[in-house]
């Protein structure tokens, strides 16, 4: 399977987060179940079809992680450089409206389709490569978007 990029911080996020799923949410949760069950009929028990449903919930999202976490390729962000739109980085581009928009490429699972954008998107796809001054065109669902390259940084001031 490919991997995929993450950034450092992202990957530590998830870690931490599989971590607090582990140790502290589902063992919570497994109280719930035996306590629910513990009340007798499981067919009109509220509590149990509740609590089994977080139970499924929380399992979901650990299979999830770890997922990620097995295909991740972790990206140090902090120590890039260069003159092109490569992931991690900070770039402000300029639509043919004169609308400016400043985001950073990282992954999809870091993105909130804002001011960080995926890198797999069709904004971020676009951009990468890209140098200052270079034009790139958006294809989306609305239409076509033209953007003019004017910053790239990879430090955040």
């Amino acid at each position: 399977m490919e991997k995929k990029p993450i950034s450092r911080g992202g990957f530590e996020s998830l870690i931490k987060e599989l971590k607090q799923l582990k140790e502290v949410e589902r063992p919570e949760i497994l109280g719930v179940v035996q306590w629910a069950r513990s009340l007798g009929d499981l067919s009109e028990n509220a509590d149990y079809s509740a609590a089994k449903e977080k139970q499924r919930m929380i399992d979901k999202r650990i299979r999830f992680i770890e997922e990620v976490i097995g295909n991740a390729q972790v990206i140090d962000v902090d120590n890039l450089s260069g003159k092109n739109v490569v992931f991690g980085a900070h770039v402000v581009a300029e639509d043919q409206d004169g609308n400016k928009m400043q985001c950073r490429i990282l992954s999809d699972i870091e993105s909130d389709g804002k001011q960080i954008i995926a890198c797999t998107s069709p904004v971020g796809r676009a951009l990468i490569g890209k140098c200052v001054g270079d034009t790139c065109i958006v294809r989306l669902p609305s239409g076509e978007k033209e953007y003019e390259i004017l910053e790239i940084k990879f430090k955040k001031d």
